[in-house]
């Protein structure tokens, strides 16, 4: 039995190597960009993007918001003026990513990524390398997920307390349920570890960077977490977050 998993296990990750491999690269021709489309919409999920973007303003308004955008869409926010797209969602493994990256070199703007991640405690490099990002990119700026529900929320948070000096209690309100942010699953981990800040805090006075720098123990916020399997279910099986 502990063979086969380890089989599978093998067998999905060659899969996954074998979908970034395919994605990670410039779109050839008119079959390529009709296989990218269909498998945005279909394997990422976009055709319900195509209605809903969950897409917000934040803080002052220099950014934006979002789940994944069609290219139509990036285009909308081009015209409104944005200037920057930053993509939360770590290894290109759909069309989406071959398509916003070409859309984003044909509008001229400035496009950057990072691997967030939406199930485990925020990595500190991840959060320092986000707060370069911030520090260079012009604005407006865009930032998104698949979803916009939860490392959208986890960045726009970083943002504001980074860029706009808002206190981590008031910035953790971008992990709500206003945007698809379900607290009481496994992605309630990211609203958690600003929550572990405040706890820490108010023990042992810090800023937030210091503390991210010299007191976050990611180790421990894992193991402090509880959740609701019923939850889980319903953001994995129902809303197919990623």
């Amino acid at each position: 039995m502990r063979f086969k998993r380890g089989r599978d296990y093998v067998r999905r990750n060659e899969q996954r190597l074998a979908r970034i491999a395919r994605w990670d690269r410039p779109i050839a021709n008119r079959t390529e960009r009709v296989l990218a489309w269909v498998n945005m919409l279909v394997a990422d999920h976009g055709l319900f993007r195509l209605v809903y973007l969950n897409r917000h303003r934040v803080g002052t308004g220099r950014l934006w918001r979002s789940a994944q955008p069609a290219p139509h869409q990036i285009d909308r926010f081009a015209r409104a003026g944005i200037r920057s797209v930053v993509w939360l969602r770590g290894q290109p493994e759909y069309g989406s990513w071959s398509l916003e990256r070409e859309r984003c070199q044909a509008l001229g703007l400035d496009f950057r990524d990072i691997t967030l991640r939406s199930r485990a405690a925020p990595e500190r490099e991840a959060i320092l390398a986000l707060k370069a990002i911030f520090e260079t990119i012009p604005y407006p700026a865009l930032i998104h997920c698949k979803s916009g529900a939860d490392r959208a929320g986890l960045a726009a948070a970083l943002y504001l307390i980074f860029q706009e000096g808002v206190p981590p209690a008031r910035a953790m309100r971008q992990l709500s349920l206003r945007y698809g942010h379900v607290r009481q699953a496994k992605t309630g981990i990211l609203g958690r570890f600003f929550a572990a800040y405040l706890d820490d805090a108010a023990q042992n006075p810090i800023g937030f960077e210091a503390w991210v720098r010299e007191r976050y123990d990611p180790a421990a916020l894992e193991a402090s977490m509880t959740r609701r399997r019923g939850f889980d279910l319903l953001v994995d099986r129902v809303l197919r977050r990623e």
